[in-house]
């Protein structure tokens, strides 16, 4: 076994491996061209149908890896942005922007993130036309898409074809560990986030020898900058070079960055093309998580909550709080908590909960003040009553306080789950009302579904993604 290899030294397997995936990753050159073409094209139609429609467009783009060539060769959508005046209203951004987008795009369909977007097809590409304002300042935006201009602008004036190589390399090597996209329900690394990355640290091998060595938060800054408004608990800290109070790599999870971390290391060691295929994640069926639950000689609790309408982007973190909720609770109230996961899916979210026993014992101690205190009167007359549910006591403790063995009258982890429901922070959304439209089970009373499966592989079926099953 040959230890980690010196930053620095040549890597001859590494430079072939990396050869090798560039060329199977890099679009053809008929696809280049054909972008290229449909880009102008694209542009030129929207100009043209503001034109007959009167729209008070300002400026239509394509930005993003279609316009940049950072795109790979297996995933391509074109972002088409429709930027107009700033003080266009709200609502007639949304009109014109949908309007002008099903004026140029066929099989047309509505998406939502913070305002409606439309999906469709232009020459046999999927676009996304995407409305927004088209501001002069980009650490004033009026919406999350009017700093794309700028960073378009950024970016294509410093990218050479040798740092587009290594862009699409470093979305290849994310995908395969799963955690390319900033999406809400992936807290991953978004692909302007990859560029500033690549021309930070020049390629993936300088960006990987770097992130090596990282410690969680990680702060990437700009030697003359110290951006004063960036907030300090997150994983990464990278400033937006066109909007230094933004931070660039706010969606990425702690999880996922430590992932990143730990895969630097074992690629550096060890190059393979392995490192840049996409691996399968199957659900894991409840009679396979049953198996391993009895394995582990431990129990499974499902919550299940009517999932609101909402898109990903928005139900996602409330879904990670609710887990969180429910698992400290459980955790609070006397029951080892070994994991727990979450997931989503049609009408349904599952919230999946690992503990070590199903029941907790029919006694607990509860402690009392300290003997001298005034309040030692009202707890002997609280737990001295003939309807008190003591098991045992009041009595004085080893260490000078009072005590007393109290009935527990909840026992089964599913009955304490769905006592608290009422009370807990489930985010803003996915509290139940009325609370009996959620539902609480152990594992062998629940059905298979693509939600239950997802969480349950989160929770049973975790491995660092490069390691072969066991």
């Amino acid at each position: 076994m040959t230890g980690p290899r010196r930053a620095g030294a040549p890597d001859p397997e590494a430079d072939r491996v990396e050869a090798a995936v560039v060329a199977r990753i890099t679009p053809s050159a008929e696809t280049v061209a054909r972008v290229e073409k449909v880009r102008t094209a694209l542009v030129e139609r929207v100009v043209s149908a503001a034109r007959e429609r009167g729209s008070p467009l300002v400026r239509a783009l394509v930005a993003g890896s279609a316009a940049r060539g950072t795109y790979l060769a297996d995933r391509l959508d074109v972002d088409l942005f429709l930027l107009f005046p700033p003080d266009l209203s709200r609502d007639r951004l949304r009109e014109e922007g949908l309007a002008l987008g099903r004026a140029v795009l066929t099989e047309p369909e509505t998406r939502y993130a913070e305002h409606p977007y439309l999906r469709g097809r232009f020459e046999g590409f999927a676009v996304d036309a995407v409305p927004g304002y088209a501001v002069t300042d980009p650490s004033r935006p009026l919406s999350p898409v009017d700093r794309t201009p700028f960073h378009q602008e950024y970016l294509a004036a410093r990218e050479s074809p040798e740092i587009v190589g290594q862009v699409r390399l470093v979305k290849q090597f994310f995908r395969s560990l799963g955690v390319y996209g900033s999406e809400a329900r992936t807290e991953g690394v978004s692909g302007y986030l990859v560029e500033l990355l690549v021309l930070k640290f020049g390629s993936l091998r300088g960006l990987l020898t770097a992130a090596r060595e990282w410690r969680i938060p990680v702060r990437i800054e700009e030697a003359s900058r110290d951006p004063p408004r960036l907030p300090a608990e997150v994983a990464l800290i990278l400033a937006d070079p066109v909007d230094p109070h933004r931070n660039v790599a706010s969606a990425l999870s702690r999880r996922n960055l430590a992932l990143l971390i730990v895969a630097a290391g074992a690629y550096l060691d060890r190059p393979a093309e392995a490192w840049f295929e996409r691996r399968p994640v199957p659900p894991l069926p409840r009679d396979a998580a049953l198996a391993l639950a009895h394995e582990r000689g431990t129990h499974v609790t499902v919550l299940g909550l009517p999932r609101p309408e909402l898109v990903d982007d928005t139900l996602y973190p409330q879904v990670r709080k609710a887990e969180r909720a429910v698992a400290e609770e459980v955790g609070r109230t006397g029951f080892e908590v070994l994991g727990s996961a979450s997931a989503a899916e049609g009408g349904r979210v599952v919230v999946v909960l690992e503990v070590a026993h199903p029941h907790r014992p029919a006694v607990r101690v509860q402690g009392g003040p300290p003997a001298g205190l005034d309040r030692v009167g009202q707890f002997l007359e609280k737990w001295s009553a003939v309807d008190a549910p003591a098991l045992q006591g009041p009595y004085v403790r080893p260490d000078g306080s009072l005590g007393v063995d109290a009935r527990q009258e909840l026992r089964d982890v599913e009955a304490v789950v769905r006592a608290s429901l009422p009370r807990l922070s489930l985010g803003r959304d996915l509290t139940p009302n009325p609370p009996d439209r959620a539902t609480v089970r152990s594992l062998a009373h629940e059905t298979d579904s693509p939600a239950l499966g997802e969480a349950l592989r989160e929770l049973l079926g975790r491995r660092l993604p490069w390691l072969p099953p066991r």
